[in-house]
Parts: structure tokens; C-alpha cells; sequence
């Protein structure tokens, strides 16, 4: 396989994209994580090269400026993310597919590439109020940062119809389901 597909899942934060992702890692293993390359603080248990590759922010913008990024946001306040190229080529040169877990914009861009080779999938939380108790849940956040994702989860909420497919997740399981049958539609086509 010289070039695989590419199933991205886009949601709010707190929505369960991360969660769905790791299930369908677990299930189907011609899928490979892209790992998302971030200028934030490390949190918890997360490791570098694992979770995200954790660079400065002088070391993204130089990156940016060599074009090494097949797209790439300042998602919040001078927290840059982005998808490195030479990570979709390292996947694919591995005879995979890749899995995305992004935010709504990035999502939407690597659509925008990739068209006919990318699923676009939008995870949809039960409500506003769910997600607020989701991410206040966490203890991961400070109150101005809980703040923050609020209000960027509203304006998200907006882009739900410019995705491929909105899965719903209300239940968990059932929503693990569907994107298993979503996935295994989409890479066997």
C-alpha cells in the first residue's frame, strides 16, 4: 500500500473522540495512530512520541515555515497543533491506515486534501451541558481553561454538518459500534 486512507474523528473536547479511537485501535489492526505534534504542557501520564510530539513553539513556527505540516492550527491562545507530514508518510510507509483524533478545524482541512481517501467523522456529545460535566469531570483544567473549551466547544458544535458522518454519542458502546461498522465500510471499499 503505497498510500492508505485516512479516518478522522473530529468532536468537541470531552465529546469521546479519544476514547473511540483507542477502541477502534484495539479492534482493526491495519489502523495507526497519528500522532499530533502540540507546543502545550505535557499532562498526566502523557508521554512524548506517544501522545503527542511535544515541541516549542520556536520549533513549530520553524516547521510551519518548512512547510513540514499538512495542516495546522493555534487552537487555543498560543497553543499550536498540527499533523506532520512525515507522520502520515511514516504510517503509510508502514502498509496502514491512519486514525486521526483532531480538532473540528484541522479535521475539516485534512478532508479538504485528502477528499475521497479521508472519512471525516464528527462525534457528537449528548448536549452542551453534557460535555461542560465531561470536561469539568476531568480535573484536568483550570476554571479559565474549562472557560476556554466551553466556548470553543459551542462554536465546534456549528461544523458538525460539514463532516462526512455525525456519530452520536450518547451511549458509549453503541457509539464504539457504529464506528467500527463506519470504519471497516470505509477502509474495505
Amino acid at each position: 500500500m503505497t498510500q492508505g486512507k485516512l479516518i478522522i474523528f473530529s468532536a468537541p473536547s470531552g465529546a469521546g473522540k479519544t476514547t473511540i479511537v483507542k477502541h477502534l485501535l484495539q479492534k482493526f489492526p491495519t489502523l495507526r495512530f497519528s500522532i499530533s505534534a502540540t507546543t502545550r504542557e505535557l499532562r498526566g501520564s502523557e508521554q512524548h512520541e506517544d501522545d503527542y510530539y511535544f515541541i516549542t513553539k520556536e520549533d513549530f513556527l520553524h516547521r510551519v515555515a518548512r512547510q513540514e505540516f499538512v495542516e495546522f492550527e493555534e487552537v487555543y491562545n498560543g497553543t499550536f497543533y498540527g499533523t506532520l507530514r512525515s507522520e502520515i508518510e511514516r504510517i503509510w510507509n508502514e502498509g496502514k491506515h491512519v486514525i486521526f483524533d483532531i480538532d473540528v478545524e484541522g479535521g475539516l482541512r485534512l478532508k479538504r486534501k485528502y477528499e475521497e481517501d479521508a472519512l471525516a467523522i464528527f462525534v457528537q456529545p449528548p448536549s452542551l451541558e453534557a460535555l461542560k460535566e465531561r470536561l469539568s469531570g476531568r480535573g484536568t483544567d483550570s476554571l479559565e481553561k474549562l472557560q476556554e473549551r466551553f466556548i470553543k466547544a459551542e462554536k465546534e458544535l456549528e461544523y458538525a454538518d460539514k463532516f462526512d458522518v455525525i456519530l452520536k454519542n450518547y451511549d458509549l458502546a453503541t457509539a464504539c459500534k457504529e464506528a467500527e461498522e463506519l470504519v471497516s465500510a470505509f477502509i474495505n471499499s
